[in-house]
Parts: C-alpha cells; sequence; structure tokens
C-alpha cells in the first residue's frame, strides 16, 4: 500500500480529506480543466495548422517569399503582445464566463477567413486580429487555475493544460498529412484551406461549452453545477489573502515588488528554449531532404512528442518534491547537448533525428514557471494576472525579433545562429531561476516573522460569521467538522 500510496500521490495528489471537498475537485476538474484545455487546444492547433499549412501549399499558392513567413509569425506575436494585458485586465470586470468563450469564437472565425486569402498581406492582417483574440486563453487560464486549485494541486493541472498546446501540434500534424491525402482538391480547396475550416468547426463547439458551463472565479461563481457548500468550500481551501480590486494603485502593487521582473526575464528568454518547435525547424530540416508532404507533417511529431512527455514528469515531479527551480537548469542541459549535436551537422541520419526530437525538452519549464508565479503571487490576484501576462509579454517581446535573428526561414536547415544562442540562455535562465529562488525565501521569511511565535500564518479563507460551518457527513450520518487544508 505503502508504493500504491506514493504512486497515486505522484500522479495526482493526496486525496482530498473530505466527500465533500472530493466532489468539489471533481467538478473542478471536469468543468474548469476540460473547458482550458481543450480552448487552449483550439487555441494552439490555429498556430500550428498556420505553419503547416504554410509548408505544404500556401507558400507557393499565396506567393509568400524571402522572409514573409516570418514576417507573418512577427506580426501575429505583435498582436498577440497588444492583447496580453488588456485580456488579463478585463478577465478582473468581466466574466471569464462570457470573455473567454467569445474570444475562442471570434478566432474560430477568422479560421475560415483564412482558407478564402489570395495574398501574403491578407493573411498578415487576418493573424493579426486572431492574436488579439487568442492572447486572452494562455495567461488567462493560468490566472483561473490559481484560482481554483490548491498549491500542490497546481503544478500537474498546469502540466497538463500546457501540453494542450503540443497536443494541438500533435494533432495538427496528424491532421494535415491525413488532409493531404484524402481531401486535397475536395470542394475545389486546397489540404491547408481545409485545415482553416476545421480549426472554425472545431472552435464553435468549444466556445458553447465555455458559455453554458464555465464558473468563473471561487469568490464570483454562481454555476448551477455548484452547491452553496462547495461554493463556500472553494474559497475556504484555498490560502486566505485580503480581497484585491482592481483599482488605480495596480502599477504600484505590481511594479513596486520584485515578481514580475523576475518572473518575466524567467520566462520571456527561457521560452526561447522552444524555438525549435516554435519555428518549426525540424519540418524545414525535412522538406530540404524532399521528404514527402504527409512526412513533411509526421515525423516532426517526434520533437512535440518529447515536448509533452518532459513538460508533465516537471509538473508532475514539482508537485510532488515541492520545488520549481530544478526545471530549468535541467532543460538548458537538454537543449545544449542538442544543439551541439546540431551543431557538428555531419552526422546520421538516426542521430540528427534524436537531436532535432530532444529539442522538445526546452518546453518542460512552461507549465511549472507559471505554476511557480501564480503561487508566489497568490495574496494579489490583480498583481497575479499582471504578472502572468507579463511573463508572455516579455516571452513575445523577445520571440518577434529573436527568431528573425537566429531562426530566419533562409538559415534552414542547419541555423547556426540558433543553435549557438541556446548557450548563454541556459546559464541566463538558470541565474534567474536562482535569484527567485533566494527572493521568495526572503519574502517567506518577512511574511512569517507577521506573526507571533508558534503563531502560523493562515493558510484558509475565514467565511463570514452568518454562514454555516463547511461540513461533511460520515457513513452513520453523523456531521463532523470539515478538516480545513
Amino acid at each position: 500500500m505503502g508504493a500504491l500510496h506514493k504512486v497515486r500521490v505522484f500522479l495526482w495528489g493526496e486525496k482530498p480529506a473530505t466527500k465533500l471537498e472530493q466532489r468539489l475537485v471533481l467538478k473542478i476538474d471536469c468543468v474548469v480543466m476540460t473547458f482550458c484545455t481543450l480552448l487552449f487546444l483550439s487555441n494552439y492547433l490555429n498556430r500550428a495548422n498556420f505553419s503547416n499549412a504554410y509548408l505544404t501549399g500556401m507558400k507557393e499558392d499565396l506567393g509568400f517569399h524571402g522572409k514573409q513567413f516570418n514576417q507573418v509569425n512577427s506580426i501575429f506575436t505583435a498582436g498577440y503582445i497588444i492583447g496580453l494585458w488588456p485580456n488579463n485586465l478585463i478577465l478582473q470586470v468581466v466574466p471569464p464566463r462570457y470573455w473567454l468563450p467569445f474570444c475562442g469564437a471570434m478566432w474560430g472565425i477568422l479560421s475560415a477567413c483564412l482558407a478564402a486569402t489570395k495574398t501574403p498581406e491578407q493573411v498578415m492582417a487576418i493573424r493579426f486580429l486572431q492574436a488579439l483574440f487568442e492572447s486572452s486563453t494562455f495567461t488567462g487560464c493560468h490566472w483561473i487555475l490559481g484560482s481554483w486549485y490548491k498549491e500542490e494541486e497546481l503544478g500537474k493541472r498546469s502540466g497538463v493544460f500546457s501540453t494542450f498546446a503540443q497536443m494541438g501540434s500533435l494533432w495538427s500534424g496528424v491532421m494535415q498529412g491525413r488532409i493531404s491525402q484524402t481531401m486535397n482538391g475536395h470542394l475545389g480547396l486546397k489540404s491547408y484551406q481545409w485545415l482553416f475550416i476545421v480549426d472554425f468547426c472545431l472552435a464553435m463547439p468549444i466556445a458553447l461549452f465555455g458559455f453554458l458551463l464555465f464558473p468563473d472565479t471561487p469568490r464570483k461563481t454562481k454555476a448551477w453545477f455548484l452547491t452553496q457548500e462547495e461554493r463556500e468550500l472553494a474559497v475556504a481551501r484555498l490560502p486566505q489573502h485580503e480581497p484585491t480590486k482592481l483599482s488605480w494603485d495596480l502599477a504600484k502593487r505590481v511594479f513596486g515588488r520584485w515578481h514580475i521582473y523576475l518572473f518575466a526575464l524567467l520566462f520571456g528568454f527561457g521560452s526561447m528554449l522552444e524555438s525549435a518547435g516554435i519555428n518549426s525547424v525540424m519540418g524545414f530540416w525535412f522538406k530540404s531532404m524532399h521528404f514527402t508532404k504527409a512526412q513533411i507533417n509526421y515525423y516532426p511529431l517526434s520533437l512535440i512528442s518529447i515536448a509533452i512527455f518532459t513538460t508533465l514528469v516537471a509538473a508532475y515531479t514539482t508537485d510532488y518534491v515541492g520545488s520549481h527551480f530544478w526545471v530549468n537548469p535541467l532543460m538548458g542541459v537538454v537543449v545544449c547537448v542538442s544543439s551541439i549535436m546540431l551543431l557538428v551537422w555531419d552526422l546520421p541520419y538516426g542521430a540528427k533525428f534524436f537531436a532535432f526530437a530532444i529539442q522538445g525538452a526546452g518546453y518542460m519549464g512552461q507549465a511549472t514557471n507559471f505554476a511557480w508565479a501564480n503561487i508566489v503571487c497568490r495574496q494579489d490576484d490583480q498583481e497575479r494576472a499582471m504578472v502572468l501576462a507579463g511573463m508572455n509579454v516579455l516571452s513575445n517581446i523577445v520571440n518577434s525579433w529573436w527568431s528573425i535573428t537566429f531562426w530566419a526561414a533562409t538559415d534552414a536547415p542547419k541555423y547556426r545562429k540558433g543553435w549557438i544562442s541556446m548557450f548563454p540562455l541556459a546559464v541566463f535562465v538558470t541565474l534567474v531561476s536562482l535569484a527567485i529562488v533566494y527572493l521568495e525565501r526572503r519574502e517567506k521569511r518577512a511574511n512569517a516573522g507577521m506573526y507571533p511565535v508558534g503563531e502560523e500564518q493562515p493558510q484558509t479563507y475565514t467565511l463570514p460569521a452568518d454562514k454555516p460551518a463547511v461540513t461533511d457527513h460520515d457513513d452513520d450520518g453523523s456531521s463532523s467538522d470539515k478538516e480545513k487544508p
């Protein structure tokens, strides 16, 4: 039983203390996690499909040339950056159950519009608009997850959520390969056009699901499927903090603390370790060897599979050991080993394939770093929203010039500058992680000093006096006080 218990704790955490909390967590997983992951799947599927469409016919049909592919990606990045902070602030005033599904529906409609484009300039305009709406999802959903889950539950949920980006890429490759084989020319449309139409067909029911079921946040939820006891417990089981508001002092609360600076640096530059996946470099390698369209879509899925595996292992392990720091130097080491192999270049096919594939480990810090920021910033909901968005803002600002500088399509397939750039990145990300560990520990000591010796910092929200205590019933029908985690 001891070994089985450890396996269960590693895979999904300790079993909730009461039946009431078990039901609550199950409902949160079924609705909040399901909607967030499906929305992100649709979001990232849209992005991956664009790269696959470019490689399987859109480039030639629309007359792309030179660095226009990189320019489209940079324009998308610009729109994404512009939308990040406004979208997270909108979530503070507009119920998430309305805003997130609305954004999902809008990028679905714009995906259908991509199928009708005739020029690269039209593609650039639509991709900019899509980016404005798509920027609501990644940091917005991380903020939602941080609002519902306890610290020991958050890492693995963040990991599962984040892997749906890679699953979108995985599905996109399989889908585009299959569409290329079976639907190219059907109803007068090319295979890449069908890909955009499928994006639309997937986005709309996911948006409808959110409109009907998404429960907002614990303090504001009016979800019909949660009982009053469950709503109270959703607040009571989380760490206690004074409710904060969106007000004029938000800038001081955000920029007067170290959180936004270091977490933005951590993800802003750490996410560049994902460059091999972001820029589809493995696909360009296969294209240079004149592989078939199906092979160009299928074979790079090995990199995505490694990204999914390493992300989940890192996320589950951080919850189990209670530490996030170690993930960043580890992914740096793996990516640097791969980069050394690809700088050598003249390797057997199998060795080169392996080197490209393990670049997927560059994604493993994504989920854990956002969970880390969610935990550190939990005392202020609005600051937390701004920090999470700020991490993505800097990431996209850096990527807007990083991809053109180090990963230009004209440098394919060797990308020598790109592989060299991985080494200083790995060192920098490790140093920033160490700084966060130091400041987080100092902050915890300072907070602990606010309470008398022997008195622990409160970890739960105290229910108002006129509310009944949350209780659960034993099997014999008697009522016992609910233990607060």
